[in-house]
C-alpha cells in the first residue's frame, strides 16, 4: 500500500511539472560553431530524454558484452552443479538399493563433475563398500577426516573400518581422536567408554562417564554410573573393602533395581554387622527385581543361624513379591536345607508341570533327601537335561555364569540382561547338517507316545537319487541395504547372510535315555 501511495505521488508530481512547463512555454537557442539550433523548451526535454534512453540501452548493450564470459561460466557451473546433485541422489539411492553397478557408475561421474564435494566423498566411500573395496573405502574416510567440514564422518567411517578387521586400537585412537574434535558426538564417546570398560579401566571410565555427564539423559547417565560403580567394585572387592562398600551403596542408591549393586552392598553391609540396612537394600531390589543372587544375599545375612530361622527370613522376604518363580526356588532351596520337605514341595509344585533346569534339579534333591528314591531322582535329572532353560546373564549371545559391566563380545556397556539365553539368540549357528533332520515343524506335528517320551526324528528324503543329475543348489544371499537415514551412524554396508534356522535337537526323554 505504501508504495502505491508514493507512486500515484511521484506520478502526481511530473504531471503538474509538465503541466507547469506547458503553462509558460518558452524558446531555446543553441549556437554551437556556426550552427545555430532554435527549438521550444518541451521539444529540448523530450530529446534529452530520448539521448538518455539511447545511450543507456548503447552502454547496457556494452556491459553485457563485457560480463557475457562471466555469465557463460556462471550458468555452465549451474548445470554442472544441477548435474551433479542429481549424480549424487541417484548414487545414494543406488547404495541404498543395493545395485553396485548403478552406484559406481553414479560415483564415476560424481567424480568428474564434482569431486570435492562432501556428498561426493561420502558416496565413494559407500559405494566402495558396497563392492568389497574396503581399501577404497578407507582412503576415501582419510581423505574425508582431513578436511574440517568431513572429519567427524571420515573419522566414524574409519572407526568402521577398524572394528571391522578387529583393529581395537585403531578403532580407539579414531573415536579419541572424534571426541577431541567434536565431544558432543555419541558413538566416539560411548566407543571410548567402552573400550575402557573392555580394559577393566573404572575410574578412567567413570570420569569419562563426569565429563560428558551433560550429553546424557540423567535416567541414562545414572544407570551408566551405577553400572560402572559396581564394576569397580567388584574389582576392588579383595583388596579394599571398605572401599567396594562405598561404591556399592553409592550404585544402589543411583539405581536400587542393579541387582549386583544391592547384593555386593547387602552383603558387604553384613560384613560389617549393618545387619537392617543389608535388609533393607536387598528387599528393595527384590521388590524391583526378583533374583537368586538376592536370595543368597538375604539369606547369609546372619552367619550361624540355623536353617529353620533363614527359612522364615526367606519366606518373609519372598511373600513380598508372591507368585513370582525365584521366591518358590528360594523357599524350596531354604526349606531343603532346613528338612522341611513338605513346604519344598509345596512352593514347587505349580512349576512342575512344565519344569525349568533349576526346578528338575531341586526336585531331584528333594526325592533323594526326603525319600532317598534314587530311582526318582534319576527321573527328575533326566526331565533336567530336556527341561526348558533357566535365565542368566545374558549380552549378545554370549551367557556368563556371573554378571559383567560390559559386553565381552562387542564391548557394549550395561548389556547383560537377565533372561532365557535362547530368547535373545537369533540365528544360531547350525550343529548338524539340518536334510539329516527332521524339520522343527514335522516333530512339533508327532503326536508323542503313550509314554510321554518325544517320537524320534524321521529322515528327511536324500536330496536326488541314483541315477538323477544332482540340482545346483541356489545359495540364498541377502542384498544388502542401506537405509539413507542410517548413513551417519554406519557409513557402509555389510553384507550379512541370514543363517538357517538350526535344526531341532535329538531328544527322546527319560525313557528313551534309560532304555
Amino acid at each position: 500500500m505504501t508504495r502505491i501511495v508514493l507512486f500515484l505521488i511521484v506520478v502526481g508530481a511530473l504531471s503538474l511539472g509538465v503541466a507547469w512547463l506547458a503553462d509558460r512555454p518558452g524558446d531555446v537557442v543553441i549556437v554551437w560553431q556556426g550552427l545555430r539550433i532554435e527549438t521550444s523548451l518541451l521539444v529540448l526535454g523530450a530529446g534529452l530524454i530520448a539521448a538518455l534512453a539511447v545511450l543507456l540501452a548503447i552502454w547496457s548493450l556494452i556491459r553485457f558484452i563485457l560480463r557475457s564470459p562471466g555469465l557463460l561460466s556462471r550458468h555452465m557451473q549451474h548445470r554442472r552443479g544441477l548435474r551433479a546433485y542429481e549424480a549424487i541422489s541417484n548414487g545414494l539411492i543406488a547404495v541404498g538399493a543395493g545395485d553396485i553397478d548403478a552406484a559406481q557408475k553414479h560415483a564415476a561421474a560424481i567424480n568428474r563433475l564434482a569431486p570435492s564435494e562432501p556428498l561426493a566423498l561420502l558416496l565413494n566411500a559407500q559405494s566402495a563398500q558396497l563392492s568389497g573395496d574396503r581399501e577404497g573405502a578407507e582412503r576415501t574416510f582419510r581423505a574425508m577426516a582431513s578436511r574440517a567440514d568431513t572429519k567427524p564422518l571420515g573419522l566414524h567411517g574409519l572407526f568402521i573400518e577398524a572394528r571391522r578387521r578387529n583393529d581395537t586400537a585403531g578403532a580407539r585412537a579414531y573415536a579419541e581422536e572424534a571426541v577431541r574434535t567434536a565431544p558432543t558426538l555419541g558413538w566416539a564417546r560411548r566407543a571410548v567408554l567402552e573400550s575402557l570398560c573392555r580394559d577393566g579401566d573404572w575410574a578412567a571410565a567413570l570420569l569419562l562417564l563426569e565429563r560428558n555427564m551433560r550429553t546424557f539423559e540423567r535416567r541414562i547417565y545414572r544407570r551408566l554410573r551405577a553400572v560402572l560403580l559396581t564394576a569397580r567394585a567388584h574389582a576392588i572387592e579383595d583388596s579394599d573393602r571398605d572401599g567396594a562398600k562405598a561404591y556399592a551403596l553409592e550404585a544402589q542408591k543411583l539405581d536400587p533395581t542393579l541387582v549386583p549393586a544391592a547384593a555386593l552392598a547387602g552383603r558387604l553391609l553384613a560384613e560389617g554387622g549393618q545387619l537392617r540396612k543389608a535388609g533393607r537394600v536387598i528387599d528393595s531390589a527384590w521388590r524391583a527385581n526378583p533374583h537368586p543372587e538376592l536370595a543368597q544375599a538375604y539369606a547369609e545375612l546372619r552367619s550361624g543361624e540355623s536353617a529353620r530361622d533363614r527359612l522364615k527370613r526367606i519366606e518373609a522376604l519372598t511373600a513380598k513379591m508372591p507368585g513370582h518363580i525365584e521366591g518358590a526356588l528360594a523357599i524350596a532351596r531354604s526349606a531343603l536345607s532346613a528338612q522341611e520337605f513338605a513346604k519344598a514341595r509345596a512352593a514347587l509344585a505349580p512349576y512342575l508341570a512344565a519344569p525349568t533346569k533349576r526346578v528338575a534339579m531341586l526336585m531331584a534333591e528333594l526325592e533323594r533327601a526326603e525319600r532317598n528314591d534314587e530311582g526318582r531322582a534319576r527321573e527328575w535329572l533326566a526331565r533336567a537335561l530336556v527341561a526348558a532353560p533357566d535365565p542368566a546373564w545374558t549380552a549378545d549371545g554370549h551367557v556368563s555364569d556371573r554378571w559383567l559391566a560390559a559386553s565381552p563380545v562387542t564391548g557394549r556397556l550395561d548389556a547383560f540382561e537377565w533372561r532365557v539365553p535362547l530368547t535373545g539368540m537369533v540365528g544360531a549357528p547350525v550343529i548338524e547338517p539340518e536334510p539329516t533332520r527332521a524339520a522343527p515343524a514335522e516333530i512339533a506335528a508327532t503326536p508323542p507316545d503313550e509314554a510321554g517320551a518325544a517320537p524320534p526324528p524321521r529322515e528327511v528324503p536324500p536330496a536326488r537319487r541314483k541315477g538323477e543329475e544332482p540340482q545346483a543348489k541356489a545359495e540364498p544371499k541377502a542384498e544388502p541395504i542401506i537405509p539413507l537415514i542410517h548413513v551417519p551412524d554406519d557409513p557402509g554396508p555389510e553384507a550379512v547372510e541370514e543363517s538357517e534356522t538350526p535344526a531341532a535337537e535329538d531328544t527322546g526323554g527319560w525313557r528313551k535315555i534309560f532304555g
